[in-house]
């Protein structure tokens, strides 16, 4: 089971997700995130404290998002990677393509 929230903090969009990402709870995901880059929300940041697994579908979730974000000149930033899932970004390098940050405040900030 997939929990999804999004709300506002000053100009960035904070996404929320608890449970797992996977290939059945992704489109979820994705749909949230289409959503926020069709509004073309200029700073988008994906919490996933609550994530305690993520399969290559979920990942892949995240990098259309960061390339929708792109095509606007947007940002797009994760926080609060467990260590199952830093190991994912890690293992296909991805943690050098996103930015990712300890926590929700750290990435805030970082989108001034």
């Amino acid at each position: 089971m997939l929990e999804v929230k999004t709300r506002k903090q000053n100009t960035v969009a904070i996404v929320e997700i608890e449970g797992e990402v996977d290939l059945y709870s992704s489109p979820q995901l994705r749909k949230v995130l289409l959503e926020l880059t069709k509004e073309k929300s200029p700073a988008i940041l994906v919490d996933l404290a609550n994530v305690k697994y993520m399969d290559s579908s979920g990942v892949a979730t995240l990098v259309e998002a960061l390339q929708q974000v792109g095509k606007y000149s947007g940002n797009l930033k994760l926080a609060n990677l467990r260590d199952a899932v830093k190991d994912v970004f890690e293992l296909s390098r991805l943690d050098k393509v996103f930015d990712i940050y300890q926590s929700t405040n750290e990435a805030c900030s970082a989108f001034k």
